[in-house]
């Protein structure tokens, strides 16, 4: 059986920006990837309807995820900026539960509890609990999204260090297909660049990312 890895975010552009490298280099390898999305993200535009807004959210995940060579996308459809009690409301762990047994996952990616995005602090804290909740014994590696190089916490956290030479256009090439995401591209394609080259140069390689084990 080929080996599992699951990416946890809030929206459904968060894994290419955190881990769109490594999710296209271990797809590459043979490794089956999955994501977990949280969010459909419709706020993002408010000028279309609701149904409209998460029908296009959802048409350039899917057409990102088959660029970087994921299996599959999980939506589970909280509202921004709630998650934290629809969460609970929800019974979000049973159902997350149930996919991570039945993936069996020996990796976990999901956001920095550095990240000052509420909802991305949300997933973070959801994933150690339900990690504590099924006794999850594999590794659980965080990535940035909005808070780049500040991991003031976990200074002294065990690194994943990836190197994405060969996979980082690939992870430009599918955060492009957000093409509705227009304004996120343009504040955070500098910074997918930055980190991608500064964590290549700190690693003896063009390109890299860093995670950082939290379990």
């Amino acid at each position: 059986m080929p080996e599992t890895v699951l990416v946890l975010c809030a929206h459904n552009d968060d894994n290419i920006i955190g881990a769109g490298g490594t999710i296209a280099k271990y797809a590459k390898e043979g490794k089956e990837v999955y994501t977990v999305v949280f969010s459909y993200g419709e706020t993002s535009l408010p000028h279309l309807q609701e149904k409209i807004s998460i029908k296009t959210r959802v048409a350039e995940s899917k057409r990102a995820a088959r660029m970087l060579g994921e299996k599959h996308i999980y939506y589970i459809g909280l509202k921004e900026g709630n998650f934290a009690k629809e969460i609970n409301e929800r019974n979000i762990i049973s159902r997350i539960s149930d996919i991570i047994r039945k993936l069996k996952p020996t990796k976990i990616f999901t956001h920095s509890i550095d990240d000052p995005h509420p909802d991305h602090q949300a997933v973070f804290r959801f994933v150690m609990q339900l990690a504590n909740h099924i006794d999850f014994h594999g590794h659980i590696y965080s990535f940035n999204v909005w808070n780049f190089f500040l991991n003031f916490r976990k200074r002294n956290s065990p690194r994943l260090v990836v190197d994405i030479s060969d996979t980082f256009q690939i992870k430009v090439d599918a955060f492009k297909l957000h093409r509705s995401q227009k304004p996120a591209i343009f504040s955070l394609m500098w910074s997918v660049y930055l980190q991608a080259i500064m964590s290549g140069f700190r690693y003896n390689t063009k390109y890299a990312e860093v995670f950082f084990q939290v379990k």
